[in-house]
């Protein structure tokens, strides 16, 4: 890959609106884990809060996210990588901002009448989401 092909794919994978409008991978690998992307974006939608006692887990996957994204822009920017796997990293960099941008919102809390009707079974299934990425 030459020098104008990376930067230009780091330019993508650091874009604000890079996670708008594109087909995102099914699954990203964070660390030596597999995410369910699309499946983990369905859920944190499900979610109006975060429960106090999943705030501590909720804040380590960020901090795990945010690192994988550093390694990989890293690896990116300076690997010996061809123009696929160069893709393939920018991919997965999208991946996890869009992963990372629903952990943010889940931290916004809704008002009105939606937000106090909750369920504990909303708040369970997110619990036991977050604990199976965590696995």
């Amino acid at each position: 890959m030459n020098a104008a092909e990376r930067r230009n794919l780091i330019e993508r994978a650091n874009r604000q609106s890079a996670t708008i409008g594109q087909e995102l991978p099914e699954t990203i690998t964070v660390g030596d884990d597999d995410l369910p992307l699309e499946e983990f974006l369905i859920e944190t939608r499900k979610v109006d809060g975060i429960p106090d006692d999943a705030k501590p887990l909720v804040r380590e996957t960020e901090r795990e996210l945010a690192a994988e994204r550093k390694r990989l822009v890293e690896r990116l920017e300076s690997a010996s990588i061809d123009r696929e796997e160069g893709e393939e990293l920018v991919e997965t960099i999208v991946g996890i901002d869009r992963a990372r941008n629903a952990l943010k919102s889940l931290r916004r809390e809704r008002f009105g009448a939606e937000a106090r009707s909750a369920t504990l079974d909303d708040h369970e299934r997110w619990l036991e989401f977050v604990d199976a990425i965590r696995r």
